[in-house]
Formats: C-alpha cells, structure tokens, sequence
C-alpha cells in the first residue's frame, strides 16, 4: 500500500467530465481523438480510456468524472484506475480535483486479500501527487487493509486466539501496554456477560485491552465487538443469514484500524482499546434465552434472545471504559440487521447524547468521504428495555427500531454519554466499487482519524 517517488517517465493520467471532453480531446490530437470517438469514449464518469501516442505505446490516460456541480459526487472514482489500468507507473496530470483523496482511493482500490489466493504480481503504480500528505496516505491505506485482512479472514483462521494475537502484535509494535483477560479469568475480574457469551465456543472468551501515548493527552476510548462468528446462539439463525458472520468482528477490526492510523501518525492522544472477544457458538455450555445474568455495571440483565449477544459483550466492556471516563468513547459493532433495513449497507448509523460531538462527526465524515447519519436515542424507547425480573432486558418486544433500542441498551453502560458515540455498522461491500473492492470493509475509522487529530492539536476544545 505505497505510493511512488514522482517520475517524468510516469504515464500522465487526465480527469475529465462529458462537458470537458470536447477540449480535452482536442489536445489528445487527432490520432488518439479519433480512437476515442471509434471506442465510444466520451468523457462519461467512471469510462477510463487509454491514448495512444504516435508510434502506438500508451501515452496518456483519460478518466471520466462527474461534473463539479454534481450533487453526488464521489471523490473515490479515481481509484478505479487501479484496476482497469495495465501494469506500469502513473502520474495524475490534469486533476482529479482532490489529489488526495484519488491517490487513497488508488491504493484502497488496489487492495486484494492475498492470505489464501495470491495477489496478481503485476498491478498498476501511481506517483504520490504533488502536494499531498503521503506519508498519511500510506498510513491510512495501510490501517485499512490492515482491517479488511481481518474481516475476510473465516472463523476456522480468525478465532478468539487468533483476533487476540492481533490486537496484541499491533499493541506490541507501538510499544503500548496491553494485556489479556481469558475464560473463567473473566469471571474473577468481573466480565460475566463477555464470559456467558463466549464459553460456548471451542476458544474461550476474552477481553483485550492496551493502553498507548502520554497520560495527560486527550484521553480517547474505542471499543470494539469482537464475535469472530455468530451462529446466533441457542437461537439459531438460518443458513443464508450466517453466510456472512465471519465479519462479526468488524467493530473490533474498525477500532484496530483506527489505532493503527492514530499511533502510527503519532497523534498526542491517551489511546485506549478494549476489545471483547468471543464466538457465540452451540453447545451444552450455551447462554440460554431468559438467563439473567449480573453485569460489570451491577445491572442484571434477562436474556431475550441469544442472537443479540453483541450489546452484552459491548456492556461489559463499555462500563470498564467508564470507570475512568475519556474524554472521547467511541464503540463500533456490526450491531443490528435494523440498521441495513433503515440505511443500507454504505451509511452506518450513530448515536449520541452530544449534539457538538455529532456534529464534528458529520464534518468530519463529510470531508473525508466516510459517511455515516445520526440516528436518535429516542427517549420514549428506552422504557421497553425495563425488565419484570430483572434491570434490564437485552432486547424489546416490539419488532421495530431495533438499532436504536441496541443504543438505548448501550448507553446504560456509558458514564457520559455527551461524550460517546455508537456506531452501529455493516462492514462489507457487496460489490466491487472504487475505492471499495468487494468484501471486508472498515467504515468510520477515517472520519474519526480526523476528528480526533484535529482535537488532540486543539487540545480538549471541539475541533
């Protein structure tokens, strides 16, 4: 995931929309003017074309954008490049309009998860754009692949061992203090709903945490579900819902990745990652529907149904990361099937009681392309989590607002919820797209980068 020194010899590479084309063309000269007319290319956004020169060598490529006026604009379209091109090295010449952005979504787009199927030997290279960061190019690129390697990794490969090692090799390579708690040792500090989750599974249960960066810095909290797989319990799910649960453990893949950009960019912050990590299998030992079981907070909570095991494991860890109260918490999950229901695959949603904090992550999430929405902690809601028997039940009786009684039920566990922020995600591209290769995906993470560098630079005010 590197970018190139820039090189005259590179092949220069022209962004152009339909209303531009004309005049572009018309700078080609007529040899490769006319090629274009006899390929059918016109400048329309996401057509790619490949001039050729006088003596017949590739001598400049041509990809169409949207216009500038264009409501939908995608900044990652040129990362298409990085798969329609043939092998050699290039350089942008004439736009894209953020350089940035197009030589990311080039290094994003090439990526290939190369662990059981080699990667092809030879793929297109691009020159680092004049005046970019590209040291932060390589690191964001890098952290993303980082976590797509673990979301399309299969169970029988990233098990709770499996995801723990890694977790802790990251921990370890920032020099950050980390340490394991595993099985009944779950018990003994106070974890029973991590424990009841995973001690089903053939690996047992566990909750990773490191710590990184000085003590009087911004002090930031991500939390991550770590379900390597989800058979939904006792409640079992059908076949054509399991054929993806190996990515169950996006949010803690999103919170690693994003620790990775954070202390690889050597962001002044107090890092602190807690991951639980189970597999929430079928067994004998099992969680039940309608256990009632004590959590860290001292809340007891009634099992509703085995398959929503991702906010009981969530509870735990958020209330241990309440305990010392950050400045900043975020938690990511693959949460909620209502979620894909309300806003699709690409638009996670999230939550929080602080009205100045969701709006520096919509700023933020605008500018780096990383979208997500805000959803509400609607209060009338929450009183469907009330149990008969117990403090609380895992989940409602009503089919409806799923994902936001999840975040209801979360935020019982959080301190300060003015300073947390849910988010609930889906961590998977269906389809290949630039910038988005087809599988594992880890959504949210460039935002947050953002946000949190620019208020560890502006010190604890909103940034």
């Amino acid at each position: 995931m590197k970018l190139e020194d820039w090189s005259p010899a590179a092949v220069p590479i022209d962004f152009v929309d339909k209303d531009g084309w004309p005049a572009a063309a018309a700078r080609l000269g007529v040899l490769a003017a006319d090629f274009a007319a006899a390929s059918g290319f016109d400048g329309a956004a996401g057509r790619v074309f490949l001039a050729p020169g006088p003596e017949g060598p590739l001598a400049r490529v041509v990809c169409g954008v949207e216009a500038a006026s264009a409501r939908w604009r995608d900044p990652f379209l040129p990362g298409k490049l990085a798969t329609a091109l043939p092998p050699g090295l290039y350089r942008f010449d004439q736009g894209p309009a953020d350089p940035f952005a197009g030589a990311l979504a080039f290094l994003l787009s090439g990526y290939a998860c190369s662990r059981f199927k080699a990667a092809k030997a030879d793929a297109p290279r691009l020159c680092a754009p004049a005046g970019v960061d590209r040291a932060r190019i390589e690191r964001i690129a890098a952290a993303v692949a980082m976590g797509r390697d673990l979301v399309n990794a299969p169970a029988n490969e990233m098990g709770p061992e499996a995801l723990a090692e890694a977790a802790l090799a990251l921990a370890a390579r920032h020099g950050a203090q980390a340490r394991a708690v595993v099985g009944d040792a779950l018990l003994a500090e106070n974890f029973p709903l991590i424990h009841a989750v995973g001690r089903g599974a053939a690996q047992a249960p566990r909750l990773v945490e490191f710590v990184h960066g000085p003590q009087d810095a911004l002090k930031v909290t991500l939390v991550g579900k770590g379900v390597v797989f989800d058979t939904g319990g006792l409640d079992i799910k059908p076949s054509s819902a399991m054929l993806l649960m190996k990515k169950d453990m996006g949010g803690a893949a999103i919170a690693l990745a994003l620790a990775a950009m954070l202390m690889d960019g050597a962001v002044p912050v107090r890092l602190r990652v807690v991951l639980p990590i189970v597999e929430n299998s079928v067994s004998a030992s099992s969680f039940r529907p309608s256990d009632i079981y004590r959590s860290r907070k001292g809340l007891s909570v009634e099992i509703g149904n085995t398959d929503a095991e991702g906010r009981l494991i969530l509870a735990d860890a958020l209330a241990l990361a309440s305990e010392a109260p950050p400045d900043l918490l975020f938690d990511f999950a693959t949460l909620t099937g209502a979620a894909r229901v309300a806003l699709g695959p690409d638009l996670p949603p999230f939550y929080t009681d602080g009205d100045d904090l969701a709006r520096a992550i919509e700023t933020h999430a605008r500018a780096a392309a990383d979208p997500v929405w805000r959803l509400p902690l609607w209060e009338p809601y929450d009183s469907g989590l009330e149990g008969k028997i117990s403090d609380l039940v895992s989940v409602t009786s009503s089919p409806f607002a799923g994902s936001i009684a999840a975040a209801l039920f979360l935020r019982r566990f959080v301190a300060d919820p003015t300073r947390w922020a849910h988010f609930d995600a889906y961590c998977w591209n269906g389809a290949t797209r630039p910038g988005r290769p087809e599988g594992g995906e880890i959504q949210v993470a460039r935002a947050l980068y953002d946000l949190i560098e620019a208020r560890a630079k502006a010190g604890k005010a909103a940034a």
